[in-house]
């Protein structure tokens, strides 16, 4: 490099490091595409703090393999007395389940998980000639715990999809509806509750992505789309340069996402992710915007049909039963969970429940 373009870059250092993040996501285009696989190691670490007599611990695994992810392996370590590989039975969501004896004053086990993603876009222009079978669509619109499909949310999903004609219509139409009357709450605990006809009957449409995007399968369930939330976690930052929508370090214990999928006939499923719009709204910049401004419309255009595959999906489960559990179901699993001594351990209290997970991208 000559003497003088060196100066003149040593001089605009300095100033290019002031920009914030937020001012090179306006200027990258958010465009997800299939491309080349990455590979991630997930590694989630688990400790009991104060166990009292037995202990259980079941800790999610990627159990999606499709055309944006596969599973490659799973392996653990710990002083546990048995671990294995169990189902919820019914979605298919995977979890290592460790056990440990009532004489163990310190339960912990280390989970390794080794996966691969692509981006994930949807081209509306080709006709998908993927169908759902009769069950299939029973499954995938039938109400669970948190997501009622009559009520208050069909009568609101009539409202949102009035003058809708197609399928394709009312799934982009309940996206819209979504994206303009919720908002994100940073004082949610975790990723919300998704308790869908709570939010709707107090008229409180605020949350993170768990009530979110619950908000958006259930009242497309509601109208005969089928619809499904899909609970992981994020693994890398975005390469499209939103601080938001990544994982800023490898440590990503708080990085839990959850996303949702509509399927269209003639589309198939489709990726739909309105949370996000509003994670953007909410913190891509150092202030709260609106949805006008100019870092939002790139995001909002994208998700509906495609995702940033910088992220692991675990599962599609709701109203999961932990095999081996004495506690009540959980409206869906997508962080540890434990028992000890007969008693749930409430995965947000970290003097008691202890966890730790790091990813990293593998060349």
């Amino acid at each position: 490099m000559k003497r003088r373009h060196f100066l003149m870059a040593a001089a605009a250092a300095p100033a290019l490091a002031q920009v914030p993040q937020w001012a090179f996501a306006q200027q990258l285009p958010f465009n997800p595409k299939p491309g080349n696989w990455r590979t991630f190691e997930l590694v989630t670490r688990v400790e009991i703090a104060k166990p009292a007599g037995e202990t259980k611990i079941w800790v999610p695994l990627p159990s999606v393999d499709s055309d944006y992810q596969k599973t490659v392996t799973d392996s653990w370590t710990g002083n546990t007395s048995s671990a294995r590989i169990v189902s919820d039975g019914k979605y298919g969501a995977m979890m290592l389940m460790a056990e440990f004896g009532p004489n163990e004053k310190a339960p912990w086990v280390e989970v390794t998980s080794r996966f691969q993603t692509r981006d994930r876009s949807l081209d509306f222009a080709k006709r998908s000639a993927e169908k759902l079978s009769p069950e299939e669509r029973a499954f995938y619109t039938e109400a669970t715990s948190l997501m009622p499909v009559d009520g208050i949310v069909r009568k609101t999903a009539l409202e949102a999809t009035k003058g809708a004609k197609t399928e394709m219509d009312k799934a982009r139409a309940l996206y819209e509806w979504v994206v303009e009357n919720t908002f994100r709450e940073a004082k949610t605990i975790g990723c919300g509750r998704g308790d869908v006809k709570v939010m709707l009957e107090t008229r409180n449409l605020s949350g993170k992505c768990a009530d979110l995007n619950a908000l958006y399968v259930a009242m497309a369930r509601s109208v005969g789309l089928p619809a499904r939330d899909v609970y992981g976690i994020r693994v890398a930052k975005s390469q499209f340069g939103y601080r938001s929508l990544g994982a800023g370090t490898e440590n990503v214990t708080r990085a839990q996402h959850c996303r949702a999928e509509v399927f269209v006939n003639g589309s198939g499923w489709i990726p739909v992710d309105p949370a996000d719009v509003r994670k953007v709204v909410l913190e891509e910049k150092p202030q709260a915007v609106t949805l006008a401004d100019p870092v939002v419309p790139p995001v909002r255009s994208k998700l509906f049909g495609a995702w940033e595959m910088n992220w692991l999906a675990y599962n599609d489960a709701h109203d999961v039963k932990l095999p081996g559990a004495k506690g009540e179901m959980l409206g869906f699993l997508m962080y540890p969970q434990a028992e000890t001594g007969g008693n749930r351990v409430n995965p947000y209290a970290p003097d008691d429940f202890k966890y730790k997970l790091t990813a990293k991208e593998i060349a």
